[in-house]
Formats: structure tokens, C-alpha cells, sequence
């Protein structure tokens, strides 16, 4: 098959170009024309545009974007545009690349987004490890301010749009979007119940839009070339090109840029290269960590959209494909997860902070060889009563993989229990880190 026409390089066209990442080198290949383009345009004809389009957030939740944009209420207070680029789902590195390959990309499709949304003030939101990326977004940020795309009255249109960095305090649940604007006001990073919505009232107590990198740097390719365009790819209701961090048991792990519903074994074995010599494909994390396993059967019949995942059981969340294959042991794979989740927890609910940390101990007393047949009972019991009872979502990523690795590989589990010893690897979580 010849791979070279699956990738669809839409966004990432010139992602492998040096000086694409230079002011210079981006207004060579077109930069910053489609703000010049766009502020020609009425607000509300960029907003119509972006509908159109069908763009849906590319953060994990795929709300469609311009509906998003709407809710905005018409009360002349200040509004804030803020770049969710906290990227802290493991198995994702999507948002990374688009940091350190195109930072005038994301900023021209903030200063749209902007001026559609009628914000003078935007923040990107970087996730705190990711030091080099913000290195580069500032140095880009100059670059825009010098040349005279940000600041006051942008190439003449009356427009003012300010933008600012900031760098993330480092933890998971600044991702979510009300714990980002928390953690953006100088709170601790912790979610808040909603209503109010952030578009109704977010950072400040003004009105807020909240969006992925991807979706953002999505805006200018959708004003540049017209929704019709943008539209070819994809779905009816799962619109354009996404781009799907691939890692795990695989030969060629990395970024890829494919339209929507695409097959996901396609990715895996056609982009990706396949599974190691010797080695069966077993199950797959399509979504990030919080998204529920499939296993290699349902692999088979899985396209990358939102609603055949949603179909399935699990979800397209963040684009990020995590490959298990034989070798892997799904109770040490689950004890990694939980570990994360009960770390990650901001303490803030009940079922979350006590369930995370339940999770993890129940694993991990498998994992030591400790477990009880009904500890496996017990981790269903404790899951589903962590499932929709929290103010944020963790909880529930918590709780998803639990579920399904319980329930897909359920033998898996069992034996570890009564055996004291993975299935797979025949030795004993504890023998094999000592």
C-alpha cells in the first residue's frame, strides 16, 4: 500500500520545515496573509465560517468549535481567548509538535479566533514540562509583536489583540478547562462546577473561550482555504483532518496528520509500520490513558471519528493511539494507569480523591501477589461508583480504564490472583523491579 497517500499533511504541510517555525520563513509560505484576509471580514462571518466547517475541539471533548463561539454572551465586558496547550493525557504529543514546528501558525489562529470572538486579550496556557516549546512560542510571539500582528490596531484594522504565555504548573488536571483558568488566576489548578460555563463566566468572571492548540491552528487553514475545503475530509459529523500521536509497540511511533474516520489498523500497520518482529498486536488505547481499551478484534472495525469510538464503548479524546502487544502484561499496564490517576487527583471530590487512590492500592496488592478474588469485584464496585459523581472528568478517566482492562482481560487478572504472577511474563510484579 503505498502510505504516502494515506497521511493527509493539511496542518503539518510545511511541519517538517525549519524556517516554518521563523517569521520570516512562515510569511514565505503564505503566514499571516489570512489575518490580513480576515480582518477584512465581519466577526460573525469568520464565527459562520468556522460552524460551517464542521471543526470540533481537538482537546479531547470534539465540541463543535463555532457553536462553542456562540454561546458568548452580547454584554460589551471584556472577553478572553485562552490556548489550552497544558497536553498532559498521557500518550499525547500532538499539541508539542504544533509548539515547536509551528508557533505562528497557532498564533495567527488566535488572533483570529480573537477578533471572530471580539477578545483583546488572549494566554497560552503551556504545560509546565514543556520547557523547549515554550521557548519557542516566545521567541514567536516577538517576532508577531515586532512585526505588527499583535498589539494595538493590527495592520491597520482598529483591531487590538495582546497575547501572553503562560507556563503551567505541571499538573494533569490543568488541563481541564476550569482548573486551567483556576490555576491562570493564580488559584490552585482545581476544576469548578459548571454552569456558569467558561463562556459565560470564566477567567476574570468574564467570558472565556477555551481552545485545544489543534483546534486553534485549525482556524487558519479553514479561513485560508473556506469550510467547503476543510469539509472533504472526514465525516458528516466528524469533519477534516486530526492529527493521532502514535506510541507504544511500534515500529514508527510519532505524529501523523489523517482525515477523520480513517482506519485505525491502517494507522497502525500501514503509517506506523506495524508491531515488532515476532510480536501480536493485543490491544489499543485510542484516546489517550483516560479512554477505555479495545481489544485486537475491535481494532479491527475501528475507524478514528468520534461517534464510531463512542459506539465502541471508548472515545477519540485527544488523538492518542497507545499500541499493546503480547508482550504486555494489562494488570502491570493498569497499575501504571492508577498510579497516575490517584497522583494527578486535585483532591477536590470525594469519590476521586478516595476512588484513585482505592484503585491503585487494590492493583497493586495483585501486583505484589497479595490479591483476592474479589479484589477484582471490588475494583468494578469501586469504579462505577466513581463514574459521573465529580465536578471534572478524572474520575472517570480513572475509572474507564479500570473497567474495560477488568473487563476485556478479565483472565488476565484472575490468573495473576491466584497465580501470584503475570500471566504473560510469568514473574511476579514485585521480582521484577528488584
Amino acid at each position: 500500500m503505498d502510505t504516502k497517500n494515506l497521511e493527509v499533511k493539511y496542518l503539518s504541510e510545511h511541519y517538517s520545515n525549519p524556517e516554518y517555525k521563523t517569521i520570516e520563513g512562515y510569511k514565505k509560505l503564505g503566514g499571516y496573509e489570512t489575518l490580513k484576509k480576515s480582518l477584512g471580514l465581519q466577526p460573525q462571518q469568520i464565527i459562520d465560517e468556522v460552524k460551517a466547517s464542521g471543526l470540533r475541539g481537538r482537546g479531547g471533548a470534539g465540541f463543535p468549535t463555532g457553536v462553542k463561539w456562540g454561546f458568548l454572551p452580547k454584554n460589551g465586558e471584556p472577553r478572553y481567548l485562552l490556548c489550552n496547550g497544558d497536553e498532559g493525557e498521557p500518550g499525547t504529543f500532538k499539541d508539542r509538535l504544533i509548539f515547536e514546528e509551528a508557533p505562528h501558525q497557532l498564533i495567527e489562529g488566535m488572533i483570529i479566533s480573537g477578533f471572530a470572538v471580539g477578545s483583546n486579550k488572549g494566554y497560552i496556557y503551556i504545560r509546565g514540562e514543556y520547557k523547549k516549546p515554550t521557548g519557542v512560542i516566545e521567541k514567536a510571539l516577538r517576532e508577531a509583536y515586532d512585526a505588527g500582528f499583535l498589539g494595538k490596531n493590527i495592520l491597520g484594522s482598529g483591531f487590538n489583540f495582546d497575547l501572553d504565555v503562560y507556563w503551567g504548573a505541571g499538573a494533569y488536571i490543568c488541563g481541564e478547562e476550569t482548573g486551567m483558568i483556576s490555576s491562570l488566576e493564580g488559584e490552585k489548578g482545581q476544576p469548578k462546577l459548571k454552569p456558569p460555563f467558561p463562556a459565560i463566566q470564566g477567567y476574570l468572571k468574564k467570558p472565556t473561550i477555551v481552545n485545544n492548540v489543534e483546534t486553534l491552528a485549525a482556524v487558519v487553514n479553514i479561513m485560508r482555504d473556506g469550510a467547503s475545503t476543510y469539509k472533504k475530509w472526514g465525516t458528516e459529523k466528524s469533519c477534516g483532518t486530526k492529527l493521532f500521536s502514535l506510541s507504544g509497540n511500534i515500529v514508527k511511533p510519532g505524529n501523523y496528520e489523517v482525515p477523520l474516520a480513517f482506519p485505525l489498523k491502517s494507522l497502525i500497520y500501514d503509517l506506523g509500520g506495524g508491531l515488532k518482529p515476532g510480536r501480536k498486536l493485543k490491544a489499543v488505547i485510542p484516546g489517550g490513558s483516560s479512554a477505555p481499551v479495545l481489544t485486537a478484534e475491535e481494532v479491527e472495525r475501528c475507524n478514528l471519528d468520534y461517534e464510531c469510538l463512542a459506539g465502541m464503548g471508548s472515545m477519540l479524546g485527544s488523538g492518542a493511539v497507545i499500541v499493546i502487544d503480547d508482550s504486555q502484561c494489562m494488570v502491570d499496564l493498569l497499575g501504571v494507569l492508577t498510579h497516575f490517576y490517584h497522583h494527578e487527583s486535585c483532591g477536590q471530590c470525594t469519590p476521586c480523591r478516595e476512588g484513585t487512590g482505592w484503585l491503585d492500592k487494590i492493583v497493586h496488592s495483585i501486583l505484589n501477589g497479595k490479591g483476592r478474588l474479589q479484589d477484582i469485584e471490588l475494583l468494578e464496585k469501586v469504579a462505577n461508583n466513581m463514574k459521573g459523581k465529580t465536578i471534572c472528568a478524572l474520575s472517570d478517566a480513572a475509572a474507564l480504564p479500570v473497567l474495560s482492562f477488568v473487563s476485556k482481560f478479565r483472565d488476565e487478572f484472575e490468573f495473576y490472583v491466584r497465580e501470584g504472577r503475570s500471566k504473560v511474563r510469568g514473574v511476579a510484579h514485585a521480582q521484577m523491579h528488584h
